[in-house]
């Protein structure tokens, strides 16, 4: 299937997003309970994206590695034909985890996904990355149409 079949194919969502009664709000912390595969959908399963470009360079800086790491992300989507709306779910890995560092994942998060509901997504403190000086790191679930 070519790039442009893919993208076509994935103007409608095939999964929901779902915060359930009983449950506290999520939004405001920038994820989803859970999403809700619907039934032939496509998985498109990305590894782990870190904050390094093209040419390999990693920034020090957490904010700049955790925008990259969304610019890679959405490369690889692209790629398969998707978009950040085709994520049902994320799992973000950081470095020596901060509440000023989580701050600064809702608000890269914000950028790149925009202001509709947001995947599902776990949060992981780790003590260390594949690299030296990696400090973030994002896995993605996409779902397309069949």
């Amino acid at each position: 299937m070519s790039n442009a079949a893919l993208r076509a194919a994935s103007t409608r969502r095939a999964f929901t997003l779902v915060n359930p009664a009983g449950l506290y709000d999520p939004a405001p912390n920038g994820y989803s309970h859970l999403a809700a595969v619907h039934p032939g959908a496509r998985l498109v399963l990305l590894s782990g994206q870190g904050g390094e470009d093209a040419q390999g360079r990693l920034p020090a800086d957490f904010r700049a590695q955790v925008r990259q790491a969304f610019g890679n992300l959405r490369i690889a989507l692209e790629a398969a034909g998707a978009g950040t709306q085709d994520v049902a779910r994320l799992t973000v890995l950081v470095v020596d985890h901060t509440e000023e560092r989580l701050r600064i994942f809702g608000e890269e998060l914000e950028r790149a996904f925009g202001p509709a509901m947001k995947p599902a997504c776990t949060l992981i403190p780790v003590p260390r990355l594949a690299l030296d000086g990696m400090l973030f790191e994002v896995e993605a679930t996409a779902v397309l149409p069949a």
